[in-house]
């Protein structure tokens, strides 16, 4: 018999095949799989339970208190200036939607415009009854600037110091057709309307030094005493009333010389 050379393991030749099966690098293969498989459970890293967790934590707390305790300072400032910025922001745009609804999106203001050669038109006496028969026009109401109508405290008071007040002829529902509101005393009413009785708006009464209607309270409108009846608060939706002295239609065409003619509706 010629002589053979074996493989290492010393019983199979080259390319002849074992009795249990595969080839010489067949058998290769799976003794390498077998060694990386054995060699991977060897590297696998040890896991940290629930319990070794905690314990871990609690050991850098008990070490370092100052550094947990301010990394708690900072988490509880950053999550109240959140509050405070989303607080902010909230109660920023409840004021806003409330200052909207005050202004009142539902009115609209008529004033004259000009003529067509340029000069300052008037409304007609009829304007109030033709606009309250438009369908969707629920209240109507109108003042009247009256001219050459200065108001002063008392007789004493020089002429040119008219602390720029104006006088108005008003219908007696302007206050709740322009939501305003008194701040003391009474507003004008079908009688109180024929007579010398004023309301003044908020800062006619502080230019004139009066912080409170009565009887023995008095403004010279014009040429005439009027007594003063009521305060009204800061009208926003007509500023042209803080700074002056509201009187009756009806008194201020007979005793001021009122026309008649609305300059607002």
């Amino acid at each position: 018999m010629s002589p053979r050379t074996l493989d290492r393991a010393g019983d199979v030749p080259p390319g002849e095949t074992a009795a249990d099966g595969g080839t010489r690098r067949e058998r290769r293969e799976r003794r390498e799989r077998r060694e990386r498989r054995a060699d991977a459970r060897e590297l696998r890293p040890a896991r940290m339970g629930p319990g070794d967790v905690l314990r871990v934590g609690a050991v850098g707390l008990r070490t370092r208190p100052l550094r947990a305790f301010l990394s708690a300072l900072g988490i509880a400032i950053g999550i109240a200036a959140m509050v405070a910025v989303v607080g902010i922001s909230s109660s920023s745009r409840a004021e806003l939607d409330r200052r909207l609804s005050a202004l009142g999106t539902n009115l609209l203001t008529v004033s004259p415009g000009s003529t067509l050669t340029g000069g300052a038109a008037r409304l007609p006496l009829e304007a109030e009854s033709m606009v309250d028969r438009i369908g969707p026009v629920t209240e109507v109401s109108a003042i009247g600037e009256i001219p050459e109508t200065k108001i002063f405290r008392t007789g004493k008071i020089p002429k040119a110091e008219t602390n720029g007040l104006a006088a108005y002829a008003v219908r007696t529902n302007v206050l709740t057709a322009v939501a305003a509101e008194l701040r003391t005393g009474t507003w004008l009413n079908g009688a109180t309307g024929r007579y010398p009785a004023v309301v003044l708006g908020s800062e006619a009464a502080e230019l004139l030094g009066i912080g409170r209607p009565g009887p023995d309270v008095r403004v010279l409108v014009g040429d005439r005493l009027f007594t003063v009846v009521g305060i009204l608060e800061p009208a926003a939706l007509a500023p042209e009333l803080d700074d002056a002295a509201l009187v009756g239609w009806p008194v201020a065409e007979s005793a001021l010389g009122f026309d008649g003619h609305p300059t607002s509706l």
